[in-house]
């Protein structure tokens, strides 16, 4: 019986190793997941560079860091650059440092003390007290909107809901970044493979 369900095991398992012909697909979905959000952010950054500055150095309404203008300008680089390596993976496992970084400092400087949830969601066993105090104002809101508003017309492409701002996307998109970093920009479809392969056949 144990040699049987053995058997079936390893059976099961190199039918599975003959998808590793793919396995550059699923790094390659990361990459071009990932980029257009960090290219989306440092353009921001970039756009209200004057703004970001500002609060980045304002230690009472913004996040109190040194040299506002210079980490201003490392993040906005880093997301600008890193976003466009990461569509022709070029650098990937070097870029992802840098990324990951500004995944932390956002994490630790903006979004911690909201808690987990990006949205406020009262139903989620994630929700925290700030969460819980949303749901009063989001029902309080959609019933001013309902009495005083075409409220289908205004929810007609999505519910109106509460940021909640927490770590959730930062964490998210640190994980991304994380296991871009062990697997490299994968097989066939980056710069990154073409590149190793002709410089080690060369050596």
């Amino acid at each position: 019986m144990a040699n049987t369900l053995i058997k079936h095991y390893n059976s099961l398992h190199d039918l599975l190793d003959k998808t590793r012909f793919a396995d550059g697909m699923a790094p390659l979905l990361l990459r071009l997941y990932l980029a257009p959000i960090m290219m989306q952010a440092g353009y921001n950054k970039l756009s209200h560079f004057e703004d970001t500055a500002a609060w980045f150095g304002n230690a009472e309404w913004g996040l109190g860091l040194p040299m506002p203008e210079v980490m201003a300008a490392l993040a906005a680089g880093t997301e600008l650059l890193g976003g466009a390596l990461l569509i022709v993976g070029l650098a990937v496992r070097w870029i992802s440092i840098p990324l990951m970084v500004t995944m932390i400092v956002a994490a630790l400087t903006v979004h911690i003390d909201n808690g987990w949830l990006a949205i406020s969601d009262s139903s989620s066993w994630l929700a925290n007290e700030r969460v819980m105090e949303a749901g009063e104002r989001l029902s309080r809101a959609k019933s001013i909107l309902q009495e005083n508003s075409n409220y289908g017309w205004i929810t007609g492409r999505g519910s109106v809901v509460i940021l909640n701002n927490g770590i959730e996307f930062a964490a998210t998109y640190f994980i991304m970044l994380f296991s871009l970093f062990f697997t490299g920009a994968g097989r066939f479809f980056s710069v990154d493979y073409w590149l190793s392969r002709s410089y080690r056949e060369q050596s």
